[in-house]
């Protein structure tokens, strides 16, 4: 199984007795010594992470953002006395955060696209999304072709879209089937279904086997994609995780006392639904994903398989721009 797919615990730096062992073992070289090297580069250097939302107004996607990260990173909790209004088109507004964990820092952006599917003609209402992403992917590529590049380029580009889909138990709509054709071909969608305590299990369960018919039924790949599996044992536990999707969420950063602990959870007249209870729903789940078993992976295809396809397409762009001019044009352009 590759790193990403499993929690890593680094051994700590060698002590006496491994020296003294390692003194005596003839045969040792100290290789291994490469990953604390590379624990202690990435501890300096910190991870970014790049996250889009996208889904209509009161589907609880700044609660979730909040769950998830057990911190008030999403935009409504950084701008609370923004106007409450619904955009007139698609709006993309970026949030950057600096968040650390036992000395492991990240910045973590969270990209909120409110009035997504809020109007009554929510033709080509993707467009705006589909051109922030791009236009990331442009100003990676205007960096990295620069005579003179940043030793380290900051990077915008996104590497995971939470795509919420509402909690109606029936099958996905026109507006939800278009956008994740056409934004899966760019970025890593991981559909999710928003306020699953509104249904019951009956419901959830065939609303989730019918969305993965419809996701089979019109060739829309979301993340793990099956192609992207890099061995057996890789595969096998995202078979795991396909079987799973989308996931059903609840959201919520209120804390309650149940059974003398803490929990993050929602109370209603007949109980508390448990957030991070697989019993309640799948909130776990989509955690691990995101962030303690495949985050790097997310970013890995983010940059090995999307920015490249765009990275291709733009470069042959140039060349094939280029060959279209005449020879003594492409003299005159040349010679000053």
């Amino acid at each position: 199984m590759s790193d990403y797919t499993k929690p890593h615990h680094p051994n700590p730096p060698h002590g006496k007795g491994d020296k003294a062992h390692h003194a005596s073992d003839f045969s040792y070289v100290g290789i291994d010594a490469i990953l604390e090297q590379m624990r202690r580069k990435a501890m300096k250097q910190g991870f970014e992470l790049n996250i889009m939302v996208v889904g209509q107004s009161g589907l609880g996607k700044s609660t979730l953002m909040n769950t998830l990260f057990k911190s008030k990173v999403s935009r409504k909790s950084v701008e609370p006395n923004a106007e409450d209004r619904i955009p007139k088109t698609v709006e993309i507004k970026s949030i950057s955060h600096d968040i650390e964990e036992k000395g492991v820092r990240m910045k973590l952006t969270v990209i909120d696209t409110p009035g997504f599917g809020d109007q009554i003609n929510n033709e080509n209402c993707w467009q705006p999304i589909m051109k922030f992403i791009n236009d990331q992917y442009e100003a990676y590529l205007q960096e990295e072709i620069n005579i003179d590049r940043k030793k380290r380029i900051p990077d915008s580009r996104v590497h995971c879209c939470i795509y919420f889909i509402p909690p109606t138990g029936h099958c996905l709509r026109p507006l939800d089937v278009e956008f994740m054709k056409r934004l899966s071909k760019v970025v890593n969608i991981v559909p999710v279904i928003a306020k699953a305590d509104t249904l019951t299990l009956e419901e959830r369960d065939y609303f989730k086997q019918t969305i993965r018919e419809e996701l089979r039924a019109n060739d829309i790949d979301v993340y793990p994609q099956k192609e992207f599996d890099e061995d057996a044992e890789d595969r096998m536990i995202n078979d795991k995780i396909r079987e799973m999707i989308p996931f059903a969420v609840v959201g919520s950063d209120q804390e309650y006392q149940e059974n003398g602990k803490r929990i993050l959870g929602r109370r209603t007249k007949w109980g508390t639904i448990e957030v991070e209870n697989i019993a309640h729903c799948e909130f776990a789940y989509l955690r691990d994903l995101l962030i303690r078993t495949h985050m790097q992976n997310i970013k890995d295809i983010t940059g090995s398989i999307h920015y490249e396809t765009y990275r291709v397409r733009r470069l042959n762009e140039s060349n094939s721009h280029l060959s279209s001019h005449p020879p003594e044009q492409m003299c005159a352009m040349i010679v000053p």
